[in-house]
């Protein structure tokens, strides 16, 4: 089978220091990247330079921006030898480039968040599955931690009954960031034009992580937001207490503003699911890959042993350590998609309950919200 064209859109750091080595590592077999395109010719020239030497090319990728009257993303959208774009753009900005390449009759791979808020991403799914889907376009949503290995394995052993029925959990995530940060000296990081700030751009993670591993949705949010470090607005921090639709229930912290760096290094910080049968945990840890360190998760599963009638006499742990591979995976699982092999993952719908929560945890000042309803409300 022939490799699919691909495009990238936009040209920021995600798209170089992660969507060009997940390009690599699927294979030129798989994808072959045929042109960028940003705003400005500089910043497209130079995604493309650094595409050439990344992926091995015997030439850069072509270049499109919005002052070539014949290079702009019109053109790029127009041509057949490109079946499908990975749009990695300002948070705003995407929905309508989406719809753009959509009806250019191009697949779409867009990063995470799914839009802004709940209201314009529905309105977005809407448009897709009326008009799009029907026509065979693929449409996903860029959730790498959907996809990483670790949380896939630790959903698993939750299905197995290593932990038995879930009964509660807890997420706590602990960010230092500072003015001179690069993340934070992303433009429409620095002055966002929608909701949460990080909490959004970064907290849809993990909600797609438990949303993953968690037998059951969750559906009600109860929760306080914060600004705690007045860069970050116009929040910077959830605490917030959730129930799932199956009753169990836990506690969710999120923070980007954390007082200084070795809160976020040395803060508690991670997954844990308990059972009735035993817990889960998963953390970031430092993986030996061949001759260097690289990024990885451990999953811990530890199961009770019991005697005949039901006492704890002991327990079994087992350690899962993955490298990260969530960017790999969901262009693969996309390409999967486009060649009517779909398991599933980076659905859209599902990326929007991640944005649900990080919506109704900022609004809610302590009252629970349905997020159920929310999503059918907006």
């Amino acid at each position: 089978m022939a490799p699919i064209g691909i495009a990238i859109l936009g040209s920021g750091i995600f798209a170089k220091e992660a969507h060009l080595p997940a390009i690599v590592a699927v294979g030129s077999s798989v994808v072959e990247l045929k042109a960028i395109y940003s705003r400005s010719e500089k910043s497209a020239a130079s995604l493309a330079e650094d595409a050439q030497v990344v992926l091995k090319l015997a030439s850069r990728p072509d270049v499109y921006f919005d002052a070539a009257p014949n290079a702009n993303l019109d053109s790029l959208l127009a041509r057949p030898d490109i079946q499908a774009v990975i749009v990695v753009l300002p948070i705003t900005a995407q929905p309508n480039i989406i719809r753009k390449a959509l009806l250019a009759g191009k697949h779409v791979l867009s990063e995470k968040p799914v839009a802004p808020d709940v209201a314009s991403g529905l309105e977005l799914i809407k448009d897709y599955e009326a008009d799009y889907k029907p026509k065979g376009l693929i449409w996903r949503v860029a959730e790498n931690w959907e996809t990483e290995t670790s949380y896939q394995e630790a959903a698993k052993a939750i299905r197995d009954g290593k932990i038995g029925k879930v009964s509660f959990y807890n997420a706590r995530v602990v960010n230092y960031m500072d003015t001179s940060s690069k993340w934070y000296n992303t433009p429409w990081r620095t002055i966002p034009d929608y909701q949460g700030g990080f909490l959004l751009d970064g907290g849809v993670h993990t909600l797609a992580a438990l949303r993953v591993m968690l037998p059951s949705p969750i559906k009600i949010v109860s929760g306080f937001a914060s600004l705690n470090r007045e860069f970050l607005k116009p929040e910077d921090t959830i605490n917030a207490v959730v129930q799932s639709a199956d009753g169990s229930h836990g506690v969710l912290d999120l923070t980007w503003g954390a007082p200084t760096s070795s809160a976020s290094a040395r803060a508690a910080k991670g997954i844990t699911i308990m059972g009735t049968d035993g817990w889960l945990s998963v953390s970031s840890v430092t993986i030996v890959d061949g001759p260097k360190s690289v990024g990885g998760m451990r999953v811990t599963v530890v199961t009770a042993k019991k005697d005949k009638d039901g006492n704890v006499t002991g327990e079994t742990e087992e350690i899962i350590d993955k490298v990260s591979d969530g960017v790999p995976n969901e262009i693969r699982f996309f390409v999967n998609a486009i060649n009517g092999s779909d398991n599933g993952l980076c659905a859209p719908l599902g990326a929007l309950h991640d944005v649900a929560f990080i919506e109704a945890a900022l609004n809610s000042k302590g009252s629970p919200i349905d997020i159920e309803r929310l999503m059918k409300l907006a």
